[in-house]
């Protein structure tokens, strides 16, 4: 396994698994996101009971995640250490992706769990407003974690199309060679 493909399997994996773990959480943000009636008070106590739940696991669960989400950062390091034009272009634009991702996660997600867990809900963005935040960031997430795996399979094809096409005119101007040499000889 050469070293490129190798640190697009240590982005592909985390990205997957980020992606996983968000799904987890779409059984409780459906309530609060796709459905066009208000949430009921118990259906807001199980999507808290669960954020609460989220936020006080034991530190491994965090640990985990975060060493999860190195790796997919080490990936990118290791892929843009000596960079080719379609690093440049596919590795840097996934790279700008996951980093948002992260952003939003440590900004919205994060914060919002904490704001969950404390039941400290402010005047400005209430309790159903505050669970929706959470939802929908964990939504843009999704949908920018995709947008990483979109990159990385475009890259893969990219390269196989080139390769291909290198291959093609190697033997193209190997044909031609043979024949300038074939033709030389049938004239002496």
């Amino acid at each position: 396994m050469s070293k490129v493909s190798f640190a697009t399997f240590l982005i592909i994996c985390p990205t997957c698994f980020l992606l996983g773990a968000i799904f987890t959480n779409w059984t409780f943000d459906h309530a609060t996101l796709w459905t066009s009636l208000p949430p009921t008070a118990p259906t807001l106590v199980a999507i808290e009971s669960h954020y609460t739940q989220l936020h006080h696991a034991p530190p491994i669960i965090p640990r985990v995640l975060h060493i999860t989400i190195g790796t997919g950062i080490l990936g990118f390091l290791v892929k843009l250490y000596k960079p080719s034009e379609s690093n440049l272009l596919f590795d840097g634009a996934s790279l700008v992706l996951y980093m948002v991702a992260l952003v939003m996660y440590g900004t919205n997600v994060v914060k919002g769990m904490c704001i969950i867990a404390d039941g400290d809900y402010g005047e400005e963005v209430g309790r159903v407003d505050t669970l929706r935040v959470v939802a929908a960031s964990q939504v843009i997430i999704a949908l920018v974690l995709v947008g990483v795996l979109v990159l990385q399979s475009g890259q893969w094809y990219a390269e196989k199309k080139e390769e291909q096409e290198v291959r093609g005119l190697k033997l193209k101007e190997e044909r031609e060679r043979e024949e300038r040499r074939g033709g030389g000889k049938k004239k002496n």
